[in-house]
């Protein structure tokens, strides 16, 4: 065989498999309409601009921790882009970890009848009370302190109100150097729920902090929510407590109120959640309270989820016979586990990933651990059980350094179902979904991905959320006439 024949063949084997690879992965199999094909253009300009532009300086974002990498962000062509863009649903979120701290500590603490403490641990806590301050156990606060007094005793108000940010969020200008290990970010990371608590679960500033969430998130063009709740009692300034179901009904008539206000918002869920540090028999009661909830309000609580640290957690396993209850009673109560959210490859922990398989998990929250379990992997792929990949979360964290080599690279190159969502973003010092969904396009995708993997990942959040199938046939109708119009505005607007 002559030399340029040779080529020639390599040439053609070559432009094959990138042609193949191209179709396996997310999204690959979409065809774009005309408009698309012009901004994808356009956005893949911008996109390989930015990466040039990194190989070469060796500061590339999703390689940076995100409390370094965030102001880059912020900067880019591509992130204003992606801000834009109709990202469908988010479906892994936390209760009070998802709108920005700013607004705790500038509304909720101003507000009057606001009381704080220190613990005996040095952490601050809340509470709101009136006509008489609260009344602790002693061993619980030093003493409690009338917040808008303690303020015009100030010289310097805004650094205290930064002091109080620092104490809301995990953000840190070194944060390899604050957080030495995972068992350290956790512990502060659970802190901040504790801290926070106070505020958030006064009646008020409830209805309000899930109002603004609503709002934040319909600002960053997210048009539905799945929210993990721990439902934890509610507070009047008078000391009366509301129940679980109090809340369920709080939360239903505050996105009834939003979607009136909204157009094109949908609505929220709550999967019902508990802390992975209980022993099995409170594990018991709370699945029996989720499937008492699931009945009381069937379109609004979609299910059950474990939450909390993983490696030092119970497993699943530990958990079956309570996790088993719906089934012992013939009853559905769909299941959203927190699996394989470690690094510990082998262990009981990372079994958790085999037992949400087993238990037919509907989601599975982060799935980090997947691509070190190809028979689990294969079973979820065959079930069509999609991951909800959180990068950001992953990074700070500490379970991924750079996001060029999270495993969700893998799964997005081979096609495997992945919603992407932020997890705990207010926390994180980010917003909305617009800086996962970054980390992950430019990041985990690499060069490859490009509108068609957006499109996938958007039009998959509502694939997969647990909206009833004439309500995703409505939602999927209404994001794409979204969809319509930012395309439009990206092939067809400035260059």
């Amino acid at each position: 065989m002559a030399s340029s024949d040779l080529d020639m063949s390599i040439d053609e084997e070559r432009n094959q498999l990138l042609m193949r690879e191209k179709m396996m992965q997310l999204g690959g199999h979409l065809v774009l309409k005309e408009d698309e094909e012009l901004a994808n253009t356009k956005l893949m300009a911008l996109k390989k601009a930015e990466l040039m532009q990194a190989m070469e300086t060796q500061n590339f974002p999703p390689s940076m921790h995100f409390f370094q990498a965030k102001s880059l962000i912020e900067k880019s062509e591509v992130f204003k882009i992606l801000k834009k863009m109709p990202k469908g649903a988010a479906l892994h979120l936390h209760d009070f970890g998802i709108l920005s701290m700013d607004w705790l500590v500038k509304n909720a603490t101003y507000r009057p009848h606001c009381h704080f403490c220190f613990t005996p641990r040095g952490a601050l806590q809340f509470k709101f009370a009136h006509p008489t301050p609260p009344t602790p156990a002693p061993a619980e606060c030093s003493e409690w302190i009338l917040l808008e007094k303690y303020r015009k005793g100030l010289q310097n108000v805004t650094e205290f109100d930064n002091s109080l940010l620092r104490n809301f969020t995990l953000v840190t200008e070194n944060p390899d150097v604050a957080y030495a290990d995972q068992n350290v970010i956790w512990s502060k990371f659970e802190a901040i729920f504790f801290t926070i608590s106070g505020l958030v679960h006064y009646a008020p500033v409830f209805r309000d902090y899930v109002f603004r969430s609503l709002e934040e998130f319909y600002e960053d063009n997210v048009q539905y929510v799945e929210l993990r709740a721990m439902l934890f009692p509610v507070y009047e300034l008078n000391g009366t407590l509301h129940d679980r179901a109090w809340s369920v009904r709080t939360y239903k008539e505050v996105a009834s109120v939003f979607a009136k206000k909204h157009p094109g918002f949908i609505g929220i869920k709550i999967i019902y959640s508990d802390h992975r540090f209980k022993n099995a028999s409170l594990i018991m009661e709370s699945v029996r309270t989720a499937l008492e909830l699931r009945a009381m309000f069937p379109r609004t609580v979609a299910g059950f989820d474990l939450v909390g640290h993983e490696d030092t957690g119970y497993s699943l396993y530990d958990y079956k016979e309570a996790l088993m209850i719906p089934f012992s009673r013939g009853v559905k109560l769909p299941y959203f586990f927190h699996a394989g959210e470690t690094d510990w490859q082998g262990t009981s922990i990372d079994r958790n990933l085999l037992d949400a398989l087993l238990l037919n998990s509907t989601r599975i929250g982060h799935g980090f651990a997947l691509t070190k379990h190809p028979a689990v992997w294969a079973a979820s792929w065959k079930k069509d059980i999609p991951i909800e990949v959180c990068p950001i979360s992953n990074q700070v964290l500490k379970l991924v350094s750079d996001l060029r080599n999270h495993p969700a690279a893998v799964l997005m190159a081979m096609g495997y179902p992945m919603v992407i969502s932020s997890d705990d973003p207010a926390i994180f010092g980010a917003k909305g979904l617009s800086y996962d969904f970054y980390e992950a396009f430019m990041g985990i995708g690499g060069l490859t991905a490009d509108l068609r993997t957006l499109k996938q990942l958007a039009m998959n959040s509502i694939k997969y959320s647990v909206l009833g199938q004439r309500e995703k046939t409505a939602a999927m109708a209404s994001w794409e006439e979204r969809w319509d119009k930012f395309v439009v505005d990206v092939a067809r607007g400035p260059q």
